[in-house]
């Protein structure tokens, strides 16, 4: 069974950081791309990066471009997501996704399979 569980989420001031994690369970992860999305109060889903199995590729949503940083420890089956510059429409429940196949880098929220409960970033004054 795939399991995939975040971590991380703090209430944060805009500006500041949060390294958020997933750690991966129940297939080989280090096949597989991943991704990471969000989802705004009241919004829906939204991608926001995603890498490839060996961590080599990263693609990055513009609205976080240069504000964010996914990385993948593949001996620790676990994916992080560097969040620095934060801005308040930052602010949503952030889930990590696994790739639908093996060796694809999920570029949309279609391409990826959420299984976790997700962790929360608030980013207020």
């Amino acid at each position: 069974e795939v399991q995939l569980v975040e971590s991380g989420g703090d209430l944060v001031q805009p500006g500041g950081s949060l390294r958020l994690s997933c750690a991966a369970s129940g297939f080989a992860f280090d096949i597989y791309g991943m991704s990471w999305v969000r989802q705004a109060p009241g919004k829906g889903l939204e991608w926001v990066s995603g890498i490839s199995s060996n961590g080599g590729t990263s693609y990055y949503a513009d609205s976080v471009k240069g504000r964010f940083s996914v990385s993948r420890d593949n001996a620790k089956n676990t994916l992080y997501l560097q969040l620095s510059s934060l801005k308040t429409e930052d602010t949503g429940s952030y889930y990590c996704a696994r790739s639908r196949a093996p060796w694809q880098i999920p570029r949309s929220i279609e391409a990826g399979t959420l299984s976790g409960q997700g962790t929360l970033v608030i980013v207020s004054s």
